[in-house]
C-alpha cells in the first residue's frame, strides 16, 4: 500500500497536519508542552518518593508517565506540525502513548481503591471493566487512525469520526464509575472519622475525584465539538495533571491507612508477640485476665499459719539465708521455706531465724505490673 506524505486537509488533523492559524498552533503547542513537563516532573518525584520500586500503584504511575504522556505528546507534536515525511512512526507514538496513558491512569486508580472499598467483589468488576474497555474501545480506534492516513483515508475518517467520540464517551464513564466509587466510600468515611486531619484528607481525595470528573467532562464536550487537536493536545495536560494530582493526594491516603491500620506483618515475632515487644520483662499470662476471687482480699498478716507462730509470712519475706537441701517434697522458695501446694509457708528447722524488730516500719515495695512494659 503506498503512503501518501501528509497534507493540508480540512478535519482539524485527523488525516494529516493541522492547518490552523497561528494561535490554535501556540495553544496546540503550549498544552504539549505543559503535558511533556508534568510527565518529566512526575518522574523525578516517582523515584524519589517511593522507596521500593514494585507493585501495581509504582509501575501503573510510572508507565503512564514515561510510556504514555512523553510518546503521546511527541506523536502529537511530529504529526500536528508535520516534522517528518514519515507518518507512521508519529502515528506509532502516539497510538502506544495514548494506550498507556488512558488505561495506565485507570490503573493508578484502581491500584489504591482498596484503601477505601473493601468489597471484593466490586474490585473484580472494577478490574474487569478496565481490562475489557482496553481491548474493545483501543483496539478498533488504534485501527481506524492508522487507516484514516493511509491513502484508503475517505473510507476510514468517517467512521473514525464516529468512533472517536465512542470511545471518548466509554472511557469518560469507566473514569466516572471509579471516582463515584471513590466518593462514595469517602463520604462514608468522613461521616465517621472524628479526627480534624483525617477529614483534610478525606475533603482532599473528595475533592479531587469531582475534579477529574469536571476535566472528562471537558474532553468529551470538545470532542463532540468536532475539535480534534485541541481535544486530543488538551488529553495530554489532563492526563498529566491527573497523575500528579494522584499521586499527592493517593500518597497522603495511603500514610493516612498506615497510621490507623493493624499491620499483620508486626504481629508474629519469634517469642509469640509483637516486634516491639521486650518478652523478657512480662512478667504474666498477658493472654488471660485474671481470675478475682470472692470478698475483700485479706491482709498479708491474717494468714493461717497455726502449725508455727513463728513462720509468719513476714519473717519469710525478710531472711536473706540461701537455700539449703532439705529432706522435704514440696518446693522450696528462694529463702529456704518449704511451700506446700496449699500455698501455705512451713518452716524448716535447720534454717537460723534472726528477730525482727516490729517498732521499725517495713518500707512498702511497689509490686510488678501484670502488664507488659513498652520500649520507651
Amino acid at each position: 500500500m503506498a503512503v501518501q506524505p501528509m497534507a493540508s486537509t480540512q478535519d482539524d488533523g485527523v488525516t494529516g497536519a493541522y492547518e490552523g492559524d497561528l494561535g490554535a498552533k501556540i495553544a496546540i503547542a503550549t498544552f504539549l508542552g505543559i503535558a511533556w513537563y508534568n510527565a518529566i516532573e512526575l518522574i523525578v518525584l516517582t523515584f524519589v518518593g517511593f522507596q521500593h520500586y514494585r507493585g501495581l500503584y509504582f509501575w501503573s504511575l510510572l508507565l503512564s508517565a514515561i510510556g504514555g504522556v512523553i510518546p503521546y505528546s511527541i506523536g502529537f507534536l511530529l504529526k500536528f506540525f508535520e516534522l517528518m515525511d514519515w507518518i507512521w512512526l508519529p502515528l506509532i507514538l502516539l497510538s502506544v502513548g495514548w494506550w498507556v496513558m488512558i488505561t495506565g491512569q485507570s490503573f493508578v486508580l484502581y491500584s489504591r481503591l482498596h484503601l477505601v472499598l473493601r468489597d471484593q467483589k466490586i474490585l473484580r468488576r472494577v478490574l474487569y471493566m478496565i481490562i475489557i474497555d482496553a481491548v474493545l474501545l483501543h483496539l478498533p480506534t488504534t485501527i481506524l487512525t492508522f487507516g484514516s492516513n493511509s491513502s484508503a483515508k475517505d473510507r476510514f475518517v468517517p467512521v473514525y469520526n464516529v468512533m472517536e467520540k465512542i470511545q471518548m464517551t466509554g472511557f469518560c464513564v469507566q473514569e466516572f464509575i471509579i471516582s463515584t466509587l471513590y466518593i462514595w466510600e469517602t463520604v462514608k468515611m468522613l461521616r465517621i472519622s472524628p479526627e480534624k486531619g483525617n477529614r483534610k484528607i478525606m475533603w482532599q481525595l473528595l475533592s479531587i475525584n469531582i475534579i477529574f470528573i469536571l476535566m472528562d467532562l471537558g474532553l468529551l464536550a470538545a470532542a463532540y465539538a468536532n475539535l480534534y487537536a485541541f481535544e486530543t493536545t488538551l488529553k495530554g495536560t489532563i492526563y498529566s495533571i491527573k497523575l500528579k494530582l494522584e499521586f499527592a493526594v493517593l500518597g497522603k491516603l495511603i500514610h493516612f491507612v498506615n497510621l490507623h491500620t493493624w499491620n499483620p506483618e508486626l504481629s508474629n515475632g519469634p517469642n509469640g508477640f509483637p516486634d516491639f515487644v521486650d518478652a523478657s520483662r512480662i512478667t504474666s499470662d498477658v493472654t488471660h485476665a485474671p481470675q478475682c476471687s470472692k470478698g475483700p482480699p485479706k491482709p498479708p498478716w491474717s494468714q493461717d499459719d497455726h502449725d508455727n507462730p513463728d513462720s509468719t509470712p513476714m519473717m519469710a519475706m525478710t531472711e536473706q539465708s540461701k537455700t539449703l537441701p532439705s529432706e522435704s517434697t514440696g518446693p522450696r522458695s528462694e529463702h529456704g521455706a518449704s511451700l506446700s501446694l496449699t500455698g501455705e509457708h512451713q518452716s524448716d528447722p535447720t534454717i537460723p531465724r534472726t528477730p525482727i524488730d516490729v517498732t521499725q516500719t517495713v518500707p512498702r515495695q511497689r509490686p510488678k505490673s501484670s502488664y507488659p512494659e513498652w520500649p520507651s
